[in-house]
């Protein structure tokens, strides 16, 4: 039997470079990177298995048809597993055509290809990752599983569902092999400063302001992203076709709360009088439709595939921290946007 070609699009951001390492590591495939190499990925990311013998990097865009054609055709691509997205709440309020862009029309344009050249063969797996703010906002109590009716709030999330409800749409009428998984909010290593962990990071190693948006009472479930990449692995392997597993870390934090806790952990690890990073805690007015909480069933998961997250929170973020306080020079490469003419000349020395 051939050895499995497995495209990972969106693998030089966050999630998708650690998935991709871990596939690599764990996996006798080939791994074929796409990634468009925007702000949030960068192939620094994936420094140590650029030259991998099993791997190969395309920059490239999921909206290229063309491209996507070359590549299922020339690779002989067994399988996708797509994460490739624009991802950001407040870029998607701002911009929210370019989340429709990426996230849907590039979605059915992958999804176009697959279904081109895999001609309903049922062993060819089409993985999409996906967000539990598709679900839209909870009260105090509840969670969403699988049965929860999609209700997205933000542009980003909408674009989301949108994807999803497409995936499922090939999978029913193409019979293509799909599988969806939504996750909670994603931490760790390499992730991009915008999102809230590394941005809180940056500004008390920095001693700038601490944006809180309003009083900071909307919560969270923070999952860490190699307990994820895990999750994301068995999801791949076994998950039953036409089904979808939500991925949570059953780790709920108000975000004030949250900000509190990383404020005492970098004042410990800075060296800094106790109370010195909350002082830079600044409220700012709140976020345009912000969803009061997230929470996620995890219990579809752990009871078919037997996963469940391993990372205690507390635990992980100062893991997380303390890779960023180890990785500044990556930090301040990512701010000032160094890093990427950097990576791409150590590329093509390949």
């Amino acid at each position: 039997m051939s050895q499995r070609t497995v495209l990972i699009t969106g693998g030089a951001g966050f999630i998708g470079s650690h998935l991709v390492k871990r596939f690599l590591k764990l996996h006798d495939y080939r791994i074929l990177t796409l990634d468009k190499l925007t702000y949030a990925g960068h192939l620094g990311n994936l420094a140590e298995v650029l030259h991998h013998p099993n791997h190969s990097f395309v920059k490239g865009d999921i909206c290229d048809e063309a491209l996507l054609d070359k590549l299922f055709q020339e690779e002989n691509i067994s399988d996708v597993i797509h994460l490739a997205a624009e991802s950001h709440v407040d870029r998607s309020i701002e911009s929210p055509l370019e989340f429709v862009q990426t996230n849907v029309i590039g979605t059915v344009t992958l999804l176009n290809s697959a279904k081109k050249h895999w001609q309903g063969n049922a062993n060819k797996r089409f993985h999409h990752v996906s967000t539990d703010e598709v679900f839209g906002s909870l009260g105090e109590h509840g969670a969403f599983n699988e049965h929860t009716s999609y209700d997205p709030r933000s542009p980003y999330s909408s674009s989301k569902a949108s994807s999803d409800h497409f995936v499922r749409a090939y999978g029913h009428t193409y019979g293509m092999n799909t599988v969806i998984s939504n996750c909670s909010n994603n931490y760790g290593p390499n992730q991009f400063p915008e999102k809230l962990i590394p941005l809180m990071i940056n500004n008390i190693v920095k001693h700038h302001p601490l944006p809180v948006y309003g009083e900071g009472l909307n919560v969270r479930d923070w999952l860490w992203v190699e307990d994820h990449v895990e999750a994301l692995d068995l999801v791949f392997h076994q998950g039953k076709t036409g089904d979808s597993y939500n991925i949570g870390g059953n780790e709920e934090w108000k975000n004030i709360d949250l900000v509190h806790a990383l404020c005492e952990q970098m004042d410990q690890l800075l060296g800094r009088q106790p109370g010195s990073a909350a002082s830079l805690i600044t409220h700012v007015k709140d976020r345009a439709g912000h969803d009061l909480r997230y929470a996620i069933d995890a219990s579809k998961i752990k009871a078919e595939l037997n996963w469940e997250p391993k990372m205690s929170f507390e635990n992980g973020l100062r893991a997380t921290a303390l890779w960023y306080l180890e990785n500044d020079s990556w930090l301040d490469s990512v701010m000032d946007g160094s890093y990427r003419d950097y990576y791409e000349r150590q590329y093509q020395k390949r």
